[in-house]
């Protein structure tokens, strides 16, 4: 099991783009959304969650999302017009693993392959300061909205988020 606190790739992120941060350990029992923010006393307004996108007709193509943990995913209308596909869905925790070499409930849009898309919520600019995973679930990034676009990749989009059902 990969005992490192943040992922290499995600340290490597951090560091080319100059990303204000802290890292915040977490114990990996804890590390998914709604627990952390429990456990840890973060509020879950928060938190972001970075999700996998696929095309499931046509061309294989991948993107990553940013919402806020309060949010959920517009796969099926905004996410599949960004990705200019017929059909989309959640990504299998395979395929997430295979494309960002990160750990199911570590996942961020730091650190990922520099031809992924990532498309960020503009909700997220709006808060305070964001948690997000480390590419590991042993620790979060606590870090700025607006650090997130120092990414090259990153782009800051209207209506990728919706009202959450109450699920995280």
């Amino acid at each position: 099991m990969d005992q490192q606190l943040v992922h290499p790739l995600v340290t490597q992120a951090l560091q080319q783009f100059g990303i204000r941060h802290e890292v915040v350990p977490v114990d990996p029992e804890y590390a998914d959304t709604a627990q952390f923010c429990a456990r840890y006393g973060f509020p879950l307004e928060t938190s972001g969650n970075a999700i996998i996108v696929t095309s499931t007709r046509g061309p294989k193509q991948f993107v990553a999302c940013v919402v806020a943990a309060t949010m959920r995913l517009d796969v099926n209308h905004a996410v599949r017009r960004l990705m200019g596909a017929s059909r989309a869905s959640f990504a299998s925790p395979e395929e997430t693993v295979e494309l960002t070499g990160m750990a199911i409930g570590g996942v961020t849009p730091l650190g990922l392959p520099p031809s992924l898309p990532i498309y960020v919520d503009e909700t997220i600019r709006g808060l305070e300061y964001v948690m997000l995973g480390s590419g590991t679930r042993r620790s979060k990034i606590k870090t700025w909205p607006e650090e997130l676009a120092k990414v090259p990749s990153v782009t800051f989009v209207q209506g990728i988020g919706m009202a959450s059902t109450g699920r995280v």
